[in-house]
């Protein structure tokens, strides 16, 4: 899945992206209200785990906004309000379920398969783009009928890349999301896990599907 985390303190952010990403899922992260409901807005993602005390807009003003905007995809609450009074406020704002701080990390990872079971808008399982398909349920990758083998790491690149089809990622956002927003990784191994994804997914004779935007990142888009 395709998680969008909002959290402003850094451990914490750290924790939840080590922790679904070990799951094997691609996760993006927020830091405030506003980038949040933007980022949302924005993009495709299939849950949002959301904190309440966060800069700028908070947590529930996100949640009310984003069902306003009639975006339905799974919300998951974690914050360390646990009055009943809050946990009403956030189910009323259009929160799926409520999660206090501290929390166990194997009872986290059962909420959030649950809740992502529970999404009101159907996702599609497969993902295509020239002649490209990708199987989210299924993990496997075809191009033009050829099975494609790919590394948990190329693969977690390919999903993110598809998932904004025709947008510009910037290098930092797709180290941040393959990788975690604190890692810290050489120059160049961006650019050689883009090479070898590149090599396995578009085979000679083949259109391209993975452009270099130089001084600021890749898109993935049709080829022609």
């Amino acid at each position: 899945m395709h998680i969008l985390a909002v959290e402003d303190e850094p451990s914490m952010a750290g924790l939840l992206h080590s922790a679904l990403s070990d799951e094997g899922h691609i996760v993006t992260l927020a830091v405030n209200g506003n980038d949040a409901l933007s980022t949302a807005l924005a993009g495709r993602f299939d849950l949002i785990v959301l904190d309440i005390m966060l800069p700028g807009m908070d947590g529930f003003e996100v949640a009310r906004q984003l069902r306003k905007a009639r975006i339905q995809t799974p919300l998951l609450i974690l914050t360390a309000r646990d009055t009943p009074r809050d946990i009403v406020r956030a189910l009323d704002a259009g929160a799926d379920d409520y999660l206090t701080k501290p929390f166990s990390l194997d009872v986290f990872l059962a909420r959030v398969r649950a809740v992502s079971r529970r999404g009101d808008i159907p996702r599609s399982v497969s993902i295509e783009a020239g002649g490209l398909v990708l199987n989210t349920s299924t993990r496997r990758v075809t191009r033009a009928g050829r099975l494609i083998a790919l590394t948990r790491r190329e693969y977690s690149l390919l999903e993110l890349l598809l998932r904004n089809k025709g947008r510009v990622l910037s290098r930092s956002a797709i180290v941040e999301a393959v990788w975690g927003y604190d890692a810290d990784i050489e120059e160049n191994t961006l650019d050689a896990f883009i090479r070898l994804l590149r090599n396995k997914i578009e085979a000679p004779g083949m259109p391209r599907l993975i452009r270099t935007v130089r001084g600021v990142g890749y898109a993935l888009e049709e080829g022609e």
